[in-house]
């Protein structure tokens, strides 16, 4: 006898329907997410960014009278004011040389201390981590007032170097030639801490596995970090050089703060004019002319997005693995 064959239950029509509705629900959902945590950023973006870019753009091409702008008046006749400024040409030499020493350096030690701090574990390098970042959490100005009284042999806790190197008092340290490695060493150590964990967090997403094999064929330390570790954190590596370069191009709290702080005894070591940004701050609202002042910061944002773009393109930061069929 043949039983008979049961036919498999009946799937309500509405089934395959109502998963797709769920899963374009929890899209959108996971969309809306997503786009209220970037709102913010958006914001200030708009505000402190986009809008002030083109509010300089405008003023760059305008001229004033008793403060009263006239909008797209000047032609190009700020740009030219600010190329044949004789002050623009000793500011440019000195941004050049800090850049010089404070981006290789910068990015060198930043990559040196997170390697060291790869290789140790537990509650040290933890600790050192920790240590690493509180420079980072002092404000600039507070920063610079601390630099004053570390570089000052007479009240310095490293008074004893800065004596056997011959500086009896802060005017033998802050001299013209010294500022660009003195603006390199506050720079660095006010804001290596958030770089080093940024780099240490891309070193822990190394696997293990590659490590431990690299050691079985006989790999030191300086070898593993060589051709393992320093490949995987490559594009953060390149992200930290555009960071630094862009920062280090609008240097001006540092120059400002303590050549204002050496002008108030009488004191004149530090130009007012030393970096582009002074420059630029001095045309504001020293000579009054905030075209000029708008010209000036639209170069040195032209400078750091010509410099990004440039190590973007050389370095294939947005590349993939992935080769397009």
């Amino acid at each position: 006898m043949v039983s008979p064959v049961s036919s498999p239950p009946d799937v309500p029509a509405e089934r395959s329907p109502r998963r797709s509705q769920t899963l374009r629900h929890t899209r959108r959902v996971r969309a809306l997410v997503a786009d209220l945590f970037l709102l913010p950023y958006l914001v200030f973006l708009l505000l402190f960014g986009l809008l002030p870019g083109m509010l300089a753009l405008i003023l760059s091409f305008s001229s004033f009278e008793n403060g009263t702008p006239n909008y797209f008046a000047a032609g190009l006749h700020n740009f030219v004011l600010v190329f044949t400024d004789f002050r623009f040409r000793s500011a440019l030499a000195n941004i050049t040389q800090f850049l010089i020493i404070s981006v290789p350096l910068g990015i060198a030690g930043v990559v040196a201390l997170s390697l060291l701090l790869h290789t140790r574990t537990g509650w040290f390098a933890d600790l050192m981590r920790t240590i690493y970042f509180l420079p980072g959490a002092v404000a600039g100005p507070t920063s610079v007032l601390i630099a004053l009284f570390i570089f000052d042999p007479q009240v310095s806790p490293f008074r004893g170097l800065l004596n056997v190197l011959g500086y009896q008092q802060l005017v033998d340290v802050i001299q013209p030639g010294h500022l660009p490695l003195l603006f390199t060493l506050l720079g660095f150590f006010a804001g290596a801490g958030g770089w080093i964990a940024i780099l240490y967090g891309g070193l822990k997403g190394i696997p293990i596995d590659i490590i431990e094999a690299a050691q079985i064929d006989g790999a030191n330390a300086w070898q593993a970090a060589l051709y393992i570790k320093l490949p995987a954190i490559r594009r953060y590596i390149i992200y930290l050089f555009i960071i630094t370069f862009a920062g280090n191009i609008q240097l001006f709290t540092e120059p400002q703060l303590i050549g204002a702080s050496f002008s108030y005894v009488g004191i004149a070591t530090i130009s007012p004019t030393w970096s582009p940004n002074q420059l630029g701050y001095f045309f504001a609202f020293t000579d009054g002319n905030f075209g000029a002042a708008a010209a000036m910061s639209l170069l040195m944002v032209a400078v750091g997005l010509a410099g990004a773009i440039l190590v973007i393109s050389l370095t294939g930061f947005f590349s993939t693995d992935v080769s397009p069929n």
